[in-house]
């Protein structure tokens, strides 16, 4: 049986019916060039370092070797071609030295080419995503408020947190959950189960009434899929959880497998844009520092999501984001949980995110006054990742393939949403009220008092 272990992949061959990329960025290696202070621009709002002239002189040496290599290539297809005729018994001696210096010649410039092509893009895949003009500059706490829909609740009692809520409804087992697998691992009991379920229901309705293709995705990918994505599954610093003895990991959002499954595929434009709505347990080796913002339910080692994620023509995924965003927004409106929409600062993004949308939920158990926690993303992340899984679609003015769009949105991650579920919707004889638009699918409209 495979064992969980948050540690670096162990080598392998490559699995019967893998899918296997040749190596490939995330950046055009042609906007190196053409694009360089863009890209410098973004590297320094991301507070990113890396010398772009060590990337140019690699690309130039490259296209150097490129040259010679293709050189030595027609030189030798044209000895051959002259050895075919007969010849003296010297001069075939003569030709046949002379084929092996040529074949020698050849290797030799495949092998410095794999070497520097290697190292290329290897530095190349470190550069993040362009930026759109209007990410705030800065870093984790330079975002903008965009807007705050609803205001927190004032309560006439003193308010719990939704660790005591939960313990004094019976709905959470952290003790139990450490029992058997550690720290931040949980069993959900009770109503708790309910609302678990009824909120991958609630939200995978919402999505399908939007046209949004739903799968139940597996809960692991191979590291390639990860690493397409623009996820570590390697080192110390991986947040991925690896199988042992096999070339998988646990993923960490489906974000990853709803990416994966197109990889290596061209759509036709009348496919797009394709708008998929994945369910999948998460699964995350860093489960934050302690404290009162990472306890309980805010940070777990697992927990179940509703995804969306979409495919688009590249003059279409501005539009698409604000779709997903506004999806996102008429959930939390309808869960009656008051909410803020912030754009995250260019220091805290991710590598592929070219913008990303964070929603942040009032949780009144949150510090001594309450305060705002987030409970969705969503980020544009352009042809970043359609770049290195090597997903296009065939333009139809017949111009040749062209990569496609990527964005991701979470529609709602249980563990999160339950914390301003039950915290804003509690009431002075210990129970909790169930939105109306929820109840529907808990069963119940009123949660205990036990």
């Amino acid at each position: 049986m495979a064992l969980l272990r948050p540690t670096a992949l162990r080598g392998g061959g490559a699995t019967p019916g893998a899918v296997c990329f040749p190596l490939a960025s995330m950046i055009d290696p042609r906007a190196l060039q053409t694009r360089r202070e863009e890209i410098a621009e973004s590297c320094r709002r991301r507070g990113v370092s890396v010398d772009l002239d060590a990337l140019l002189a690699l690309q130039q040496r490259v296209s150097e070797l490129q040259t010679r290599l293709d050189r030595a290539n027609r030189r030798r297809k044209e000895h051959q071609a002259a050895g075919r005729r007969p010849l003296p018994e010297a001069e075939r001696r003569a030709h046949a030295e002379e084929g092996r210096r040529l074949k020698a010649e050849v290797q030799e410039l495949e092998a410095e080419l794999s070497r520097i092509r290697r190292e290329f893009e290897e530095r190349l895949r470190a550069v993040p995503n362009f930026l759109h003009p209007e990410v705030p500059e800065g870093g984790e706490d330079d975002y903008r408020v965009i807007r705050q829909v609803g205001e927190p609740p004032r309560f006439d009692f003193e308010p719990l947190d939704h660790l005591e809520i939960g313990r004094r409804l019976d709905l959470f087992d952290f003790e139990g959950g450490a029992r058997v697998a550690g720290q931040k691992w949980v069993y959900l009991k009770n109503e708790a189960v309910l609302l678990e379920l009824a909120l991958q229901r609630f939200a995978l309705d919402r999505l399908i009434r939007d046209g949004f293709t739903p799968l139940l995705t597996p809960d692991v990918a191979r590291p390639e899929i990860v690493e397409g994505i623009g996820f570590n599954p390697r080192g110390e610093e991986t947040q991925i959880y690896t199988l042992e003895n096999a070339n998988l990991c646990l993923i960490g959002t489906a974000e990853i497998t709803l990416g994966g499954l197109y990889a290596d595929h061209i759509f036709d434009d009348a496919d797009l844009p394709l708008r998929l709505a994945g369910v999948s347990h998460c699964f995350r080796t860093e489960a934050g520092a302690a404290g009162r913002e990472s306890k309980g339910l805010y940070r777990v080692h697992q927990f179940t999501k509703v995804e969306m994620f979409a495919f688009t023509r590249p003059d279409e995924s501005d539009q698409m984001h604000e779709q997903l965003l506004a999806l996102e927004e008429s959930i939390f409106r309808d869960l009656e949980v008051p909410y803020r929409v912030i754009d995250v600062a260019s220091g805290d993004l991710g590598a592929p995110a070219y913008r990303k949308f964070d929603i942040e939920a009032w949780m009144p158990g949150r510090g001594e006054a309450g305060d705002w926690g987030e409970v969705t993303s969503t980020s544009n992340c352009t042809d970043y990742q359609a770049r290195r899984l090597r997903i296009r679609y065939r333009r139809k003015d017949g111009r040749g393939n062209e990569c496609v769009h990527m964005l991701n949105g979470t529609a709602v991650a249980i563990s999160r949403t339950l914390i301003p579920l039950l915290e804003n919707h509690q009431c002075a004889d210990g129970s909790v009220r169930i939105p109306k638009a929820l109840a529907p699918y808990v069963g119940v409209d009123v949660i205990g008092p036990r």
